[in-house]
């Protein structure tokens, strides 16, 4: 079985308990987002999303659709994707710090004064808002990685130093900590 009961995604009934964990924000089963995928963003603003991330987001949103969470990442020069059960488990975390906590208010207004909602058209199609093209820097071509539970969308260049930089973080922690 892989992690996070991947394997356990196809052809298993689901606990009846799901509806009520989706209405808490807290996602059923979980999905992944693999691999490295290159695809064209067309003048207006369009893009498709690969196909397995389609699924991924149909898997982890219970069936329930597509429902994806595109934001500009706070660390990088690209856009983050969440499923958007995901992305909705992160309002639970916020509830401890209160209502009106200044922590509460910064990593609230830090993660969702700029995301955006959206749903892909039946070609699997989603339009990438202006803001969010800008802040990743974003052109003709795009590059989707796979992250695990979320995706990023790169400009190729950009997706290409990023992965090396990951790599020999990656590397240098196996060795120090020891990690095969």
């Amino acid at each position: 079985m892989f992690p996070h009961g991947v394997a356990a995604c196809r052809g298993v009934r689901r606990p009846a308990g799901n509806a009520d964990r989706r209405a808490k924000g807290v996602p059923g089963r979980m999905s992944q987002f693999f691999g490295r995928h290159t695809n064209r963003l067309d003048a207006k603003g369009r893009v498709s999303i690969p196909a397995s991330f389609r699924a991924a987001l149909r898997r982890a949103n219970e069936g329930d659709g597509g429902g994806l969470v595109l934001r500009p990442s706070h660390q990088y020069d690209c856009i983050e994707g969440w499923p958007e059960t995901t992305f909705t488990a992160l309002a639970q975390r916020l509830r401890p710090l209160g209502l009106f906590n200044a922590a509460q208010d910064n990593f609230a207004l830090a993660i969702y004064a700029d995301a955006y909602t959206m749903e892909a058209d039946k070609e699997g199609r989603i339009v990438l808002p202006e803001g969010l093209v800008a802040h990743a820097k974003l052109s003709e071509t795009v590059v989707f990685l796979g992250a695990g539970q979320t995706f990023q969308i790169w400009e190729p260049a950009g997706a290409e130093r990023r992965l090396a930089e990951a790599r020999e973080a990656a590397k240098a922690l196996s060795l120090a900590e020891g990690i095969a």
